[in-house]
């Protein structure tokens, strides 16, 4: 999977829909609800449908749908009371944002011309990203010009990295090659500038200074990932398959799951045509795509999916930007949306399988477990031996506790990756996981262990071998120094802090026990797992009403059946000596 998939890991805020205040919009054509609202959102009793709607209502309807992840929806009403309030600076700007974010794009340049320039010393990213959104569409529409000028004039601020990516294009796009050939600004950001030299490689050889581009694209393919992918492309395109496949097989070698590169190295050493250079605006695209997954690996999914959805304007047919949209969408819990993103991945995409993958699980965590898994088998009938889709189907059922199903999928996996390479850690981890849930836990230790030793200082792989031992009160020395280690390496996470509580119970030292369950308790409250342990935590310290307090909390956290019974006969009986404690379900909450 190409680098910005892998920078795709973060939580949507919406921190760009109340950044600064929103300028006035001079009269704006009504435009229609879109099809996905099926009625009005009612707010204590306002229809804002209604011609009688005041702004207050639409705009309380815009943040409910906000609220509900119904993103299309709060962009319509936010823009209707925009257009019912001309002077309301502050809902001028939410409808901007909302609409930018919602995917309207053209609607949202419309909006941003009347966004009113920020007086000296305000915040100016909402304007800027109003700027920038107008250039873009500019230059989707064959009006480079006017785009160029726009990015040229613009206050740099948070958007500065954005827009000098973009530059270059525009101004190829525009005819100015001398401009879009000059040495780009460095910038002190190493990811903005990995993808600033990736940017100017491709202009470079758009250009035909394939000497200085090579040099460029060369040094960035040591990064991997997209970069290597880059520099594997030109070489084809040069006619040099042969070193094109050994960097594909180098990258292969670290992880053979990886689907472009397979499909790289397959074009190539068949012979095929090599891909051709980016179209301009294709190239424009890339250079949002680039700072938007470093924005979405940094959790600001706001400015990210902006990016995104600029990007798209540009080439609609991304397919990796859709699935970063997807993502984004995913996590601003608005399904709907992201499914509509990952379903935009054409079949013959060698990202089809990433975003079938992702859409199974998007299903999978809405409840739709037949429909998650209809999608995984509809994937495997067309590619057998695709290992994302196989990865996919052996998450599904190991989330359907069908253990012995995704333990045949890994073996088949592990097998077809011949198990040595960096990338085999997680499929011996996952399989190691199911098998301890399955009740096979000799063969469990067996792969935890090597995946352990493929990657030793990996925080949930200590985490759940550490919990596994301690549960089942064995070796709990070498639980401790697990756990211990991954406690040094992810002090945040409640899971793991969790642990080290329980293999301190375990131990019979019910005090430092409690400590470090408090701590977990506060970093994981809602977990029914570490509510129940600082519950037992409590009661071996002598602390009985607090314990029962925990323990009644738990049946509020929606535990599965076994933790719901166990915690009914603590609260009815207490807890027995060490020796016959209820066992909870092992491991399930630090499963991968």
């Amino acid at each position: 999977m190409p680098v910005l998939l892998h920078l795709a890991r973060f939580r949507l805020t919406r921190a760009i829909l109340v950044s600064a205040g929103f300028s006035a919009l001079s009269a704006c054509a009504s435009v229609q609800p879109p099809p996905t609202i099926l009625g009005p959102v009612a707010i204590r009793g306002i229809d804002p449908l209604s011609d009688n709607a005041s702004v207050y209502g639409l705009y309380l309807a815009g943040e409910a749908a906000l609220d509900q992840g119904e993103s299309r929806a709060a962009a319509f009403y936010l823009e209707q009371a925009s257009a019912k309030s001309p002077d309301a600076d502050f809902i001028k700007e939410r409808a901007f944002a909302a609409a930018l974010i919602a995917g309207e794009v053209d609607r949202a340049a419309v909006l941003a011309t009347a966004l009113t320039p920020p007086s000296a010393g305000s915040d100016s990213s909402l304007y800027t990203l109003g700027v920038l959104t107008r250039a873009t569409v500019d230059l989707a529409d064959d009006k480079a010009k006017a785009g160029l000028a726009l990015l040229s004039g613009a206050n740099k601020g948070v958007h500065g990295d954005a827009i000098m990516l973009l530059k270059p294009w525009a101004a190829a796009l525009a005819g100015d090659w001398s401009l879009a050939t000059a040495p780009p600004p460095m910038s002190s950001e190493r990811g903005v500038a990995a993808f600033s030299a990736l940017g100017e490689a491709l202009v470079l050889e758009r250009a035909n200074h394939l000497v200085t581009a090579e040099a460029i694209y060369k040094e960035q393919a040591a990064r991997g990932g997209l970069f290597a992918l880059a520099y594997g492309r030109y070489l084809e395109r040069r006619g040099r398959r042969a070193e094109a496949v050994a960097l594909y097989d180098k990258a292969l070698a670290r992880d053979p799951t990886d689907n472009a590169f397979n499909a790289a190295k397959l074009r190539a050493s068949q012979g095929k045509p090599a891909p051709a250079q980016l179209t301009l605006k294709e190239g424009a695209a890339q250079a949002l795509v680039g700072p938007a997954a470093l924005l979405l690996a940094s959790k600001q999914g706001d400015a990210g999916l902006a990016y995104l959805r600029l990007a798209l304007r540009l080439d609609p047919h991304m397919d990796e930007a859709w699935i970063l949209v997807g993502d984004a969408m995913d996590a601003a819990d608005d399904p709907a949306a992201a499914r509509d993103a990952y379903r935009k991945v054409p079949t013959g995409s060698v990202e089809y399988a990433t975003a079938q993958g992702r859409l199974a699980l998007s299903l999978q965590n809405s409840g739709d477990k037949a429909g998650a898994l209809a999608v995984a088998q509809a994937l495997i009938a067309r590619s057998p031996n695709d290992p994302q889709a196989l990865i996919v189907l052996a998450g599904l059922f190991r989330d359907d506790a069908r253990y012995s199903e995704a333990i045949q999928v890994l073996d088949k996996l592990i097998a077809q990756t011949a198990g040595n390479s960096a990338a085999a850690w997680r499929l011996y981890y996952m399989r190691g996981a199911s098998l301890e849930r399955d009740g096979k836990w000799t063969a469990a230790q067996s792969d935890l262990r090597q995946a352990l030793k493929l990657k030793p200082d990996d925080p949930e792989i200590l985490n759940y071998f550490g919990f596994a031992l301690a549960d089942r009160g064995e070796d709990l020395t070498h639980a401790l120094t697990l756990i211990q280690h991954a406690s040094l390496l992810d002090p945040q996470d409640g899971a793991v802090i969790d642990s080290l509580g329980w293999v301190h119970y375990r131990l019979g030292e019910y005090a430092q026990a409690v400590h470090e369950l408090e701590l977990a308790a506060s970093l994981d409250a809602a977990d029914p797992e570490v509510n129940d342990h600082l519950g037992d935590a409590y009661w071996r310290t002598g602390r009985k009403l607090e314990a029962r307090y925990q323990w009644s909390r738990v049946l509020t956290l929606q535990p599965d059946e076994a933790r719901r019974q166990s915690v009914e006969a603590k609260l009815a009986n207490g807890l027995a000596l060490p020796s016959v404690d209820v066992k909870p379900a092992a491991a399930e909450t630090k499963k991968p």
